[in-house]
């Protein structure tokens, strides 16, 4: 193991002591990481703002301590650590990251060295750090229900950055897609390209996921909505159909026909990513690379890049729903 030691004695990080709004994000100044037998040290190029990170600055995460530099995503390139691994540029995403161990909203962050994995050379740092938490979901789900070739998978939520991630691992399993979606997604959702059918804002959704089915329903249901669009969910699910839950969105108690539920065989998956750590992340992120280095996967769209200096702004913004990805660039 080479034990290089980062140059600097202090490197700069978003960081929050309370929660609250963006507002209580404060960029700082604190100790560098340093690296052991286990740990190595990447100096972020980028990282993306998730919707989670705005949620874990809230509150809502009730596993994060404080002080914490938020942050899951990120792409940059390996300071210190084994010799084999310096200089080169890794990707990588984390449950714990941000939460409860320092994220990747600082220009240093630390890692298990067992979670280094060389991000695609198909991508570059930016669209590197907009994959993580959209394409984790999205493949986790998806391998819950264990979907295959020939089946039909439905999405709801479809025009979203996991829907798209979704999409696009539902295709090169050789799966049909239906898409849902409450409105018409941007014109430049893969959901458009790869859908057989898109069903937008539907009163009765079980009803058109039937008649683009020819009357089966979907083998699997991946409902990224939650809450207020499961029992549409479960009722278009095909015989033996899977349903994955990922979200809860609008409430968090539902209610279904429990006898309708059995007699389909049907069968309900829940997804949480924050339980996979860096180094469970980063078996997931092998699984995907060849997917990003045949072309038939694509990072989601970047809407803004900024330095940690308008971090404030940039969370507010994706708080406030930004149409794409917002970078966060350390070194700027």
């Amino acid at each position: 193991m080479d034990m290089n030691e980062a140059v600097e004695t202090n490197v700069r990080a978003i960081q929050f002591e309370a929660f609250g709004g963006p507002s209580l994000l404060n960029l700082v100044e604190v100790p560098a990481p340093v690296s052991d037998p286990d740990a190595a040290l990447v100096r972020v190029m980028a990282a993306s703002i998730n919707p989670s990170d705005v949620k874990n600055v809230a509150g809502a995460m009730h596993q994060t301590t404080l002080p914490r530099i938020p942050g899951r995503d990120f792409a940059g390139v390996v300071e210190a650590g084994p010799a084999g691994w310096i200089g080169a540029e890794v990707w990588g995403t984390g449950g714990d990251t941000g939460f409860t161990r320092d994220g990747s909203h600082a220009e240093l962050i630390a890692v298990p060295v067992a979670s280094l994995r060389r991000k695609p050379e198909t991508l570059g740092f930016d669209e590197a750090a907009s994959v993580g938490v959209n394409y984790l979901a999205a493949w986790c789900g998806l391998e819950a229900a264990s979907l295959t070739a020939g089946e039909t998978v439905l999405l709801i939520g479809a025009g979203g950055g996991v829907g798209s991630a979704a999409a696009q691992i539902a295709r090169r399993r050789g799966a049909r897609v239906v898409g849902v979606n409450r409105k018409m997604p941007s014109p430049d959702a893969p959901i458009h390209a790869i859908a057989e059918t898109l069903i937008i804002g539907a009163d009765d959704l079980p009803a058109a996921v039937r008649a683009a089915t020819n009357g089966r329903g979907a083998d699997v249901v991946f409902d990224l909505v939650g809450g207020m669009m499961f029992r549409s969910a479960v009722n278009s699910l095909a015989l033996r159909g899977r349903l994955v839950a990922i979200s809860a969105t609008g409430q968090r108690e539902v209610s279904f026909d429990l006898a309708d539920f059995y007699h389909n065989e049907s069968r309900l998956f829940g997804v949480d990513t924050l339980k996979r750590d860096l180094t469970a992340s980063a078996e997931v992120l092998d699984e995907l690379t060849p997917g990003f280095l045949a072309g038939d996967y694509c990072a989601a769209p970047i809407c803004e890049t900024c330095g940690l200096g308008d971090a404030r702004a940039a969370y507010a913004k994706v708080a406030a729903g930004a149409s794409g990805r917002v970078v966060l660039r350390p070194q700027e």
